[in-house]
């Protein structure tokens, strides 16, 4: 667990007692995961710093692509509401659909920043990205209607994982960085923890924007709680054959869905990694595995017409219907995002090959788990394997 704990060990006589109502009394916890972290960690930012340093791919034009985007959020303005106000998107697409994209493109374009800002040290990005910070946490008073908490939940995630890469800016004041915490734990985690106990990939939206807050906030307690729901049902989410029910059942979005809860629980996972050292990607019971749903995911995704839940379900590809048709590019479609990132954790081949033609990848509408996965790899051995992408040769 990286943390730092002061123990009555390392203090002697009333000095414990002093420091313990410093800590009450001020807000400060004795306890404090290892910041920046959560998504992403201080070896996987050193370990993308140094590819894009020595100039090796796909790294380089990842870091390309995001400078693009993070230049493009420079010119942008904000588009904070009062009330995020989301109606089902089944009943009013059009608010559904106008209200989602007001936090959806200001997290995306806080996060893209800030992650600039990680990898150049441009404080140009930095800035930009708490002004979308500073916008929301200043503005935003609740969330509304059918889909607020939801939409809420997975858009905003990427507006916790901006401010948890800029942690440490020495530009961003106190004031507003208790704002923003305010913010965060008053109105971002009443959504996320009002949803996490359901049954489908609400509650999967829900684990991971709460697992954010947890590690931002030095939350041990929360972070234990999403730990635990994530254990609590993952044996009911996932069959033996590695269809998930509450998900196939939803008519030609079964796949689509699949993956929309997919991609939030392989990120609570991460997080979770991060946290507390626990590796929640290979648990597994009687076939039933995390492992095991991504393999049927990418399978159909692949041979749509195999699929026994619904005729001609809808199938992603740079041309499916959540994929950045507006930019004509094809490195932003599902589930190509969530395949190249679990690529770094099972090291399989069949993942690598679905992936390649299409690096760099990222994810930059609607919701944000896996945003950039191939500038920013995941690894559980600390990044100190030579080749995290591929599998290694027998």
């Amino acid at each position: 667990m990286k943390a730092y704990l002061f123990s009555s060990g390392q203090l002697k006589g009333k000095s414990i007692y002093l420091l313990i109502f410093i800590f009450i009394a001020f807000g400060h916890p004795i306890f404090a995961y290892e910041h920046p972290g959560g998504m992403h960690p201080k070896a996987q930012i050193e370990f993308a710093r140094q590819q894009i340093k020595q100039k090796k791919e796909p790294y380089v034009k990842a870091f390309q692509q995001l400078i693009i985007l993070a230049d493009s959020a420079l010119l942008k303005e904000h588009h904070a509401l009062d009330d995020f106000s989301v109606p089902g998107y089944y009943k009013i697409p059009e608010k559904h659909i106008q209200n989602s994209k007001s936090l959806a493109s200001d997290s995306f374009n806080a996060y893209a920043c800030a992650l600039a800002w990680q990898l150049s040290k441009e404080d140009k990005y930095a800035r930009r990205a708490l002004y979308f910070i500073h916008a929301w946490s200043t503005v935003n008073k609740q969330y509304s209607d059918s889909d607020g908490p939801l939409v809420m939940s997975y858009t905003g995630t990427a507006m916790i994982m901006a401010a948890e890469l800029l942690y440490h800016y020495k530009g961003w004041k106190d004031s507003d960085k208790q704002i923003f915490s305010r913010w965060m734990n008053n109105v971002y985690r009443k959504a996320t923890n009002e949803i996490r106990y359901k049954k489908n990939n609400w509650a999967d939206w829900g684990r991971f924007g709460s697992s954010l807050v947890a590690y931002y906030l030095n939350d041990t307690v929360e972070m234990e709680e999403n730990v635990k729901l994530f254990k609590s049902d993952l044996f009911d989410k996932v069959a033996e054959d590695g269809h998930m029910p509450a998900e196939t059942r939803r008519g030609a979005n079964g796949i689509w869905y699949t993956y929309f809860s997919l991609a939030p629980m392989t990120a609570t996972a991460w997080v979770a990694y991060n946290a507390t050292g626990e590796n929640l990607f290979n648990l597994q019971k009687e076939g039933r595995s995390v492992k095991n749903a991504i393999d049927y995911l990418l399978y159909y995704n692949q041979h749509p017409n195999e699929w026994k839940w619904f005729e001609n379900p809808v199938q992603g590809s740079p041309a499916s219907k959540f994929s950045d048709l507006n930019l004509k590019t094809n490195y932003s479609f599902w589930p190509a995002n969530l395949i190249e990132a679990m690529n770094c954790i099972y090291r399989d081949n069949r993942y690598d090959s679905y992936v390649a033609p299409y690096r760099p990848l990222c994810y930059e509408k609607h919701h944000f788990a896996w945003v950039f996965p191939t500038l920013m790899p995941v690894s559980l051995d600390s990044y100190k394997t030579k080749n995290i992408r591929h599998k290694d040769k027998q």
